[in-house]
């Protein structure tokens, strides 16, 4: 207590001024939640009630906007019955991501583990899964899985069979990078999972082929 206090930094205390003269521009109803601006409307002039209702409209937007993207979040199961109101009359801004299943099938209940990770890790895109009987009667088990992916009730991408679905090894990032090629979901890969995989096909099917008259000399 001897020692006289020290003096702040002359660009420390312009800092601080700038601060607080930042916090005064803000109007203390930008800081309230909508029930906060209910409760203490009587105490705002008409001028700051206009510019409340303002920007209660505003909140309450990115309320429903916020609500509305996170109203999926898992993967639902549908009949054939529901296809229409679910599927082809969903709204307009809304993907729609619907696997064509049998149960008896391995590859499908694998499709199905997936795609319920990547509906709660996208929960603004509506992931269905339907078994298919009840979609599509006599449907072939060689078109299964069956991915379908909507916007507008109009398909916008399709995923037929164990081939185009990924493989018997389809790891779920390998399906998430299918989907966001298509533009239904925006993935945080940077890159596709199976790139690897695929130069190294590109590669060996660019090596030379050795004939029988090269055999001849190729030491055993």
């Amino acid at each position: 207590g001897i020692l006289p206090p020290k003096e702040k930094p002359k660009d420390e205390i312009e800092e601080m001024v700038l601060h607080l003269q930042k916090e005064a521009e803000v109007k203390p109803y930008e800081r309230m939640t909508l029930e906060e601006l209910k409760e203490a409307e009587d105490d705002f002039d008409e001028t700051d009630r206009k510019a409340i209702e303002k920007y209660r409209q505003q909140r309450l937007q990115e309320w429903k906007c916020l609500q509305r993207r996170q109203k999926y979040g898992e993967l639902r199961e549908i009949c054939g019955e529901q296809y229409v109101k679910e599927v082809t009359n969903a709204p307009e801004d809304v993907w729609v991501i619907i696997h064509l299943y049998r149960s008896s099938m391995p590859m499908c209940l694998l499709v199905n583990e997936h795609l319920s990770l990547l509906a709660r890790k996208f929960p603004e895109v509506k992931f269905l899964k339907a078994i298919v009987n009840s979609c599509i009667q006599n449907y072939h088990d060689r078109c299964l899985p069956t991915i379908l992916v909507y916007k507008t009730g109009e398909i916008k991408g399709r995923f037929i069979g164990v081939a185009e679905c990924g493989g018997m090894y389809l790891k779920v990032e390998e399906l998430e990078w299918k989907l966001a090629e298509l533009g239904a979901i925006e993935t945080d890969l940077e890159e596709n999972p199976k790139k690897d995989i695929i130069n190294m096909m590109t590669l060996s099917d660019n090596l030379p082929t050795i004939s029988n008259t090269d055999r001849s000399v190729v030491p055993s």
